[in-house]
């Protein structure tokens, strides 16, 4: 097996956005999640402009609910490339959805974030830092984590641990758990081989990955901001400010 480059890392991306957004109503009753404003400037547009500031040439978006108004909005995005995955006649779940995204998204290495996860960066951009930090003999996906208590819109009880070389483990049922997975990740496409047909979630192979000692976790730097409710919003605008 050829060893990827540290440029056809992360070459491509994956974006979910055809979620419903129940949780972001009234926001979400006439556009989609990805369109709702942060600072100014819809979600999917601080995202997208990670990915070009990381040098990602293509970014697969997948589409559902009020698909029509995400589409016009990205009809006018040059950088990068966009792909439209459509799931207008199934909702297809995270895992379901990457499968069906997967003719797009290369051989190598591609960077994965959830349209609500917004982030300041560190000493370096963390995009970067997860394209630094892969290691093909070790791992086959590199989770983004942040503290579970110190990150900005999250109210739950974090979702794994992490030991000295950042093998992760979920957390028991009744523990509260060190990081919080930030939704942004790299995977490898060999990870998706033999995966379920149709929707699923990507815990399906996280677990899968968990149980071969190949998944991994990288601590960020900076500050994570989870935006799955109106009142997230003020709390990251207050975050993004200070």
């Amino acid at each position: 097996m050829m060893k990827p480059s540290t440029s056809q890392i992360g070459s491509h991306a994956m974006l979910l956005a055809a979620g419903l957004g129940t949780r972001m109503r009234p926001l979400t009753c006439e556009r989609p999640k990805p369109l709702v404003e942060v600072a100014g400037k819809p979600l999917i547009d601080h995202v997208l402009e990670r990915l070009r500031h990381a040098g990602v040439g293509q970014a697969v978006i997948n589409v559902h609910y009020k698909a029509e108004m995400l589409e016009d909005h990205l009809s006018t995005v040059t950088s990068p490339k966009i792909v439209i995955s459509d799931e207008r006649q199934e909702l297809l779940e995270t895992g379901g959805g990457l499968v069906k995204a997967l003719p797009h998204l290369g051989s190598d290495p591609f960077f994965m974030v959830n349209t609500d996860s917004l982030w300041t960066e560190g000493t370096q951009p963390s995009l970067e830092r997860l394209r630094q930090s892969w290691d093909d003999e070790t791992m086959d996906m590199l989770l983004l984590l942040s503290s579970t208590v110190a990150s900005y819109g999250y109210s739950g009880r974090g979702d794994f641990h992490c030991d000295a070389d950042g093998t992760l483990t979920r957390r028991a049922e009744s523990e509260v758990a060190p990081f919080v997975f930030t939704g942004v990740y790299l995977a490898h496409p060999r990870i998706f081989k033999g995966a379920p047909k149709g929707k699923f979630s990507m815990n399906v192979l996280f677990d899968k990955a968990i149980e071969s000692g190949r998944l991994k976790g990288l601590r960020h730097d900076g500050v994570w901001m989870e935006i799955n409710t109106p009142e997230a919003i003020e709390i990251a605008e207050q975050a993004l400010a200070d």
